[in-house]
């Protein structure tokens, strides 16, 4: 068995729980932006296919260990396997972060455990100077509370990068961050999903893609497959796994409309490369003039409206709330969901939240207001 760290962005913990539970994986221990999980070597694959809030997926090397001073740190790091990961050829960068710890200065933590590393691969493969000359295996390390973890990283580009959307518009939503938001709104097969200011399309394209469960990471490459205590089998695996789970049948809509009609061109185009555009229905119009589509169909709006430091002014940004909370007071009962960095939102839109939770775009705070439960 091997034990994982799975990150996320902070507030995202308890959903990425639950995604690694779905997996049938057991959860160790859950800190802030990060959950562990042991598992086999073929559920770093699953793993890295599957999960939709997730950041990467790393492996820890050994167990955490006391590090309150340098030497400890070189000695802690000494003392684990590296040679069952990293090959005599592979090349090993090493970065990382401390927090509340005594070891401050990341760029000698960094130096420090380059140097155990290597003194320790150098004595079992009976190498004084290691070639590296092959595949990247990037170890992180993360320092917490004077406990140091070393990690590997094997999913290489974040995992937020889908594939799906190589441009996007201004301030683009991150993908994991839409993933979550849908999942928190429960999309569902027999309710309409809609984003009325869809921007690029991220939340409408994760929404599609979790109703019909299309993997998120299907489409797109990992740094494990490279690793040879990783065998490519597992990666194939995971893959068709994947693709056997997807539901062709699904009669799930979600809907995206924008002022901007080049976004709805970019929705189109990111939608057809994530393989939902048959769950997508697009048009041109104003997030202050949406009505229903049809009277009596089930509903959630879920939507990231422009606010004051990213694309309007401020007082338009306000202009604009204050018309959202007439504009969706005609769409009850739908259930609402809106993300802003606004702390005043309720009060412009003119409704107090059923619920509301501080979440992080990238590092940008932000609030999701949520509004489920009928007006009386």
């Amino acid at each position: 068995m091997l034990t994982y760290v799975a990150t996320c962005m902070f507030g995202l913990e308890k959903l990425l729980g639950e995604e690694i539970d779905a997996l049938g994986l057991k959860r160790i221990m859950t800190m802030d932006g990060r959950v562990l999980f042991s598992g086999e070597p073929c559920d770093c694959a699953r793993a890295n296919v599957n999960l939709r809030v997730a950041e990467r997926v790393y492996v820890l090397v050994g167990e955490a260990f006391p590090a309150p001073t340098f030497d400890a740190l070189f000695e802690g790091c000494r003392a684990l396997p590296w040679e069952d990961y990293i090959g005599v050829n592979n090349a090993f960068p090493v970065s990382g972060h401390s927090i509340k710890s005594q070891l401050t200065s990341i760029p000698d933590c960094q130096k420090i455990l380059k140097k155990s590393i290597a003194t320790r691969l150098g004595e079992k493969y009976r190498l004084s100077v290691l070639p590296e000359t092959e595949a990247v295996m990037k170890i992180e390390f993360f320092i917490f509370k004077d406990e140091a973890y070393l990690m590997i990283d094997t999913s290489g580009v974040a995992l937020h990068k889908r594939g799906y959307r190589p441009v996007a518009n201004a301030a683009p939503l991150r993908e994991t961050l839409a993933a979550a938001l849908c999942l928190t709104s429960r999309v569902r097969e027999d309710v309409m999903l809609w984003d009325p200011c869809c921007g690029s399309g991220t939340i409408i394209i994760e929404g599609a893609m979790i109703a019909t469960r299309r993997a998120p990471g299907l489409d797109r490459s990992f740094a494990g497959e490279s690793f040879g205590f990783l065998p490519s089998e597992l990666w194939a695996n995971a893959r068709e796994e994947a693709r056997c789970a997807i539901i062709n049948d699904s009669h799930f809509m979600a809907r995206g409309s924008d002022i901007n009609p080049d976004c709805i061109t970019l929705t189109k185009e990111n939608a057809r490369r994530a393989g939902v555009l048959a769950h997508v229905e697009l048009a041109h119009g104003d997030m202050r003039k949406i009505r229903k589509p049809v009277p009596d169909r089930k509903g959630t709006i879920i939507c990231n409206p422009p606010y004051g430091e990213r694309m309007l002014s401020m007082r338009d940004a306000e202009r604009l709330y204050r018309d959202m909370g007439t504009a969706f007071r005609a769409m009850e009962p739908w259930q609402v969901y809106v993300l802003t960095s606004c702390e005043y939102f309720e009060r412009l839109y003119g409704r107090r939240a059923d619920k509301a939770r501080k979440l992080y775009n990238g590092t940008i705070p932000a609030y999701l207001y949520q509004f489920f439960k009928p007006q009386r």
